[in-house]
C-alpha cells in the first residue's frame, strides 16, 4: 500500500496565496489604473517564486492562478450574479411633517427612542462592498436586493473606496452606499459626449450607472465616480452601539462616509433639518431627492426589526421631485433686456419641483448644441428652487426618428434687427437695437421695477408690455414721469368707464417712494451688462452719487474693488450714449434723489468692515441688513474668505457659507449682535460675537 500523497504546507499554500493576490493588485493597477506600484523587475521576481512554488507542487498551478494568464490587459467586468450577505431593503417614503409624525410614533411606541440620525439622500446608484480581513473582495450592484452583478473590478478604480482598510480592521465587514457624479462633473461630461457625437446621459444618475455598468474597467476610471457610504451589512468584529458611532468608526478605516449628518433628540430636530435642506438642497456638489431618517442606537434598529421590503428604523423624508420627463414641442428665442438672444423650450406642461412647467431655457444656441438636443425630443426637465426651468438634457433611446434639429434665427424676433454677438468669442447672439426693440424695453422696465432694483409695487411684466405696446413709455426714463394722465392712455390701468383703477392708483404712490431708493438700486435699474446688485452696491459706496459715476474715466471706475477693466469699460461705455443719459436726466426732472444723502459727510463707523449675511433675520430682511452695512460705509459680500470680518447667522443658514467660516474662524454675529454692530461698531460687534469652533 503506497503512502497518501502529501498536499503542499501551510506555509507554501499562504506564501501562494499572498503572492497571486499582491500580482493580481499590481497588474490591475498596471493595466487598468495606468498607476503601476512596483517596478518590472520587481514584479518578474514575484512571478518567478510563483512558478517555483507551483513547480514543487503542482497542484497549486490552477487556471486562476496568474502563472497561467497570457496577459492581464484582458481584464473586464463581466457583471455575473453575486449574492448579498444581508438583503439590500428599500425605505419607506414620507412627503410630510404628518406622515413622518405618523411613522416615528410607531417606532416610539415600539421601541424607547431617544437620538434620531438625519442624513442626506444621495439620488445615486446603490452600491454593496464586502472586506475580508481589511480586503476587498467584492462590489455589487443592488439588483432585487438579494442578487446584484459583480462589479469589484470596476469599483476599485474609485479613488474614494480603499483596496485595504486602516489598522483595527474586522475579519468581515459589508457596507451599503451610493455611487454618484457631481453635478458639475455630470454637465462636463455630457458636453464631452455631445462633442465626439456620442448620446448625452439624461441625468447624473443615470450618468453614475452608465459609467460604473461597463465591461471595461478604463473606461470607469476615465470618469472619476464618487461614494458615499450609509449602511452596514454583515459584520464580525465590528459592533458600534449607534449609526453615527459607525460612520466615525467607518472614517477611520478609511471609508468614505458623510460629513453632513446629525444627531438629534427630538423629532422637531429632525423637521428642522428637513427644512434646511429643502431650501438649501442646491448648496451640495451632488443630486439629493431627499433626507434619510434613522434610529441612531443599533439594538434598536434590531428590536424594530424590517417588513418584507424595508426596516422598520430607517425611512425617507422624500422633497417634491425636481426633474420630470416630457415632451419639447419646439424652441422659440426671447430677448432679454440686454439684447441678449435665449432659446426656450416650449414643452408639453409638465409638473416638477412642486408647480407646473410649459417652457424652460436652453440658455443659448451652443448649448441647444452641447446637450445634443432635438424639437421633438423626449427631454428631463429640471426646476431647482425658485430658478427658471431648464432642459438638462435628451432621452436619446425614445427617439422615433421625427425629430428635427433646432437653427438659431439670424434676426432679432421682435424687431428684425439682424442678431450679432458683441465681441468674438461671445457665446451669446445679441439684438444691437437697444434703443427701439420692444423686448428689450420690456425687460428693461420689468427689470427697473423688480425688487432687487427699485421695487415699484404694481408694475410687473403685463403692465410693463402694455406701456410698451402702447406707447405710454418709450425708455426707462418715463416711468418714473407716469402721472394720472400718462396712465389714462393705458388699458392696463383703467377701468371700463375709462377711469383710473385702484392698481393705478397704488402705482403712483409706489413711483413715489421708488424716487427715494438708495443710489444702488437705481444703478441696477439702469440695465448696464455685468452691473448686478453686488457691483452696483461697490459704486455706490465709492462713488456716492450718479453724477460722479456718470463722469468717471474707465481707470477710475475699473480701481473700485469688485468692479475691474471689462465692467469698467461697460459703465462708461453706457455712459456715452446719448439716449441713456436722457433716462437719466427724465429721473432728475421727475425729482428722483440719484445720491446717497447722509453718506458724504456724515460717519461711516463700518469703513473697512466685510460682511456676509447668511440665513434668515427676524429684524431685518436681507436687503435692509445690506443697505444697512452699505449706509455705515461698510460692505456686504456674497463668500466667506480670510478678509471677511463679521459673517451675521440667521435662521436656517446656508452650510457651505457657515461651514466655509467655522474652517476660517471667522467671527459669527446672531441677530442680536448684528445690531451690535450696527449701533456700536466693530470692536463692540468683535466683544458679542461667537468664535467659530
Amino acid at each position: 500500500m503506497s503512502p497518501a500523497k502529501q498536499g503542499p504546507p501551510e506555509k507554501a499554500l499562504l506564501r501562494h496565496q499572498d503572492i497571486a493576490r499582491e500580482l493580481e493588485e499590481h497588474a490591475y493597477r498596471y493595466y487598468v489604473l495606468d498607476q503601476p506600484s512596483v517596478s518590472d523587475a520587481d514584479y518578474d521576481a514575484m512571478m518567478r517564486e510563483l512558478s517555483e512554488l507551483e513547480d514543487k507542487w503542482p497542484e497549486l498551478r490552477t487556471p486562476d492562478s496568474p502563472t497561467q494568464k497570457v496577459n492581464f490587459g484582458g481584464f473586464d467586468t463581466r457583471f455575473e450574479p453575486v449574492a448579498h450577505l444581508e438583503r439590500l431593503l428599500s425605505l419607506d417614503n414620507v412627503f410630510d411633517d404628518g406622515e413622518f409624525a405618523a411613522w416615528a410614533e410607531r417606532a416610539q411606541r415600539e421601541v424607547p427612542v431617544d437620538a434620531w440620525l438625519c442624513e442626506l439622500k444621495i439620488d445615486g446608484l446603490a452600491i454593496d462592498l464586502v472586506y475580508e480581513d481589511g480586503r476587498l473582495v467584492r462590489a455589487a450592484t443592488r439588483g432585487d436586493g438579494v442578487t446584484g452583478e459583480d462589479v469589484t473590478n470596476n469599483v476599485r478604480t474609485l479613488q474614494q473606496v480603499p483596496a485595504r482598510l486602516g489598522k483595527g480592521a474586522p475579519r468581515l465587514l459589508e457596507v451599503r452606499g451610493e455611487i454618484f457624479r457631481p453635478t458639475q462633473e455630470f454637465a462636463d461630461l455630457n458636453a464631452r459626449l455631445v462633442e465626439n457625437e456620442q448620446k448625452p446621459f439624461a441625468n447624473p444618475r443615470n450618468a453614475a450607472a452608465g459609467s460604473l455598468r461597463v465591461k471595461d474597467p478604463r473606461v470607469t476610471a476615465s470618469r472619476p465616480l464618487h461614494v458615499t457610504l450609509h449602511g452596514l451589512g454583515a459584520r464580525e468584529g465590528f459592533d458600534p452601539p449607534t449609526q453615527s458611532g459607525a460612520y466615525e468608526a467607518l472614517a477611520e478605516l478609511g471609508l468614505p462616509v458623510s460629513t453632513r449628518y446629525e444627531v438629534f433628540e427630538t423629532t422637531k430636530g429632525v423637521q428642522g433639518f428637513v427644512a434646511h435642506y429643502g431650501e438649501h438642497r442646491h448648496d451640495v456638489e451632488h443630486e439629493i431627492d431627499g433626507v434619510v431618517i434613522k434610529v441612531d442606537r443599533i439594538d434598536l434598529q434590531r428590536r424594530l426589526g424590517a417588513t418584507s421590503k424595508a426596516p422598520r428604523w430607517a425611512v425617507a423624508w422624500k422633497y417634491p421631485p425636481e426633474e420630470a420627463m416630457t415632451k419639447l414641442r419646439n424652441i422659440f428665442v426671447s430677448v432679454g433686456r440686454t439684447g441678449r438672444a435665449t432659446p426656450f423650450a416650449q414643452l408639453e406642461p409638465v409638473h416638477v419641483g412642486g408647480v407646473t412647467v410649459s417652457t424652460a431655457t436652453l440658455h443659448n444656441q451652443d448649448e441647444v448644441r452641447r446637450k445634443g438636443v432635438l424639437i421633438g425630443d423626449t427631454v428631463v426637465v429640471r426646476r431647482a428652487g425658485d430658478v427658471i426651468p431648464e432642459v438638462v438634457g435628451p432621452v436619446v433611446d425614445l427617439r422615433d426618428g421625427s425629430e428635427t434639429e433646432f437653427v438659431m434665427p439670424d434676426r432679432c424676433p421682435a424687431c428684425k434687427t439682424p442678431l450679432q454677438r458683441a465681441r468674438e468669442g461671445d457665446v451669446d447672439l445679441r439684438c444691437p437695437n437697444q434703443r427701439s426693440c420692444p423686448a428689450q424695453l420690456r425687460e428693461r422696465i420689468f427689470g427697473m421695477c423688480s425688487r432687487v432694483a427699485l421695487d415699484i409695487e404694481g408694475l410687473g411684466w403685463k403692465a410693463a408690455a402694455s406701456l410698451v405696446d402702447e406707447g405710454v413709455v418709450s425708455d426707462e426714463g418715463d416711468v418714473l414721469l407716469l402721472d394720472e394722465d400718462a396712465l389714462a392712455r393705458s388699458s392696463f390701468y383703467t377701468n371700463k368707464d375709462g377711469t383710473l383703477s385702484a392698481a393705478a392708483r397704488q402705482l403712483l404712490v409706489s413711483l413715489e417712494e421708488a424716487k427715494h431708493r438708495p443710489l444702488w438700486r437705481f444703478i441696477v435699474a439702469l440695465s448696464i451688462r455685468h452691473v448686478g446688485a453686488p457691483t452696483a452696491r461697490d459704486l455706490a459706496r465709492e462713488f456716492r452719487s450718479l453724477d460722479r459715476i456718470e463722469n468717471a474715466s474707465v481707470a477710475e471706475l475699473a480701481a473700485v474693488e469688485g468692479v475691474g477693466p471689462v465692467v469698467g469699460q461697460a459703465i462708461h461705455d453706457w455712459f456715452a450714449v446719448d439716449w441713456h443719459r436722457d433716462i437719466v436726466a427724465k429721473w432728475r426732472r421727475a425729482g428722483a434723489v440719484l445720491a446717497d444723502q447722509s453718506s458724504e459727510d456724515g460717519p461711516r463707523p463700518l469703513e473697512g468692515v466685510s460682511v456676509v449675511i447668511t440665513g434668515t433675520l427676524q429684524r431685518w430682511s436681507r436687503d435692509s441688513a445690506s443697505e444697512a452695512v452699505q449706509e455705515r460705509g461698510g460692505k456686504v459680500v456674497g463668500s466667506v474668505s480670510k478678509k471677511t470680518s463679521f459673517v451675521v447667522v440667521g435662521a436656517d443658514p446656508g452650510a457651505s457659507k457657515y461651514d466655509k467660516a467655522v474652517a476660517l474662524g471667522v467671527p459669527m454675529l446672531d441677530d442680536a449682535g448684528f445690531g451690535v454692530l450696527l449701533e456700536q461698531g466693530p470692536e463692540a460687534a468683535s466683544a458679542a460675537a461667537t468664535a467659530p469652533s
